[in-house]
């Protein structure tokens, strides 16, 4: 196995790749959900954030200086926590069973360790 670090450009695509995925598996989560209130609002929080996570990392890789790029990434952390926390919320309200989220949550908090150590890296912070 090779202990090569990947060039900033292969990891941004990466992980691009990785946060749509991320989005992609929240809207067949929120697909699945009962048609009852409770569960399509903590949904449509869930897909909302799951969503942005995705969409914000891709404008931030676009951001025209580093200043832009640490505004960016810091919403793009703010919304894969806000994630974690509709995940917790359905699974402690137990609209969503634990089992079934254990994958999903793994990989909000993930992607959050990852974002929280892009924002410390980044020369401009907030």
């Amino acid at each position: 196995m090779s202990t090569e670090r990947k060039s900033n450009y292969a990891f941004a695509e990466d992980f691009k790749r990785r946060t749509k995925l991320f989005a992609l598996r929240v809207i067949k989560l929120f697909r699945a959900l009962p048609n009852k209130p409770d569960a399509q609002i903590l949904g449509k929080q869930l897909l909302r954030a799951a969503t942005s996570v995705a969409a914000n990392y891709r404008a931030a890789c676009r951001a025209r200086s580093a200043a832009e790029f640490a505004a960016k990434i810091g919403i793009v952390l703010e919304e894969a926590d806000e994630a974690q926390f509709w995940l917790e919320m359905l699974e402690e309200s137990e609209i969503v069973k634990a089992e079934l989220l254990i994958n999903l949550k793994l990989e909000a908090a993930t992607l959050t360790a990852i974002l929280t150590s892009i924002r410390k890296s980044s020369s401009c912070k907030k």
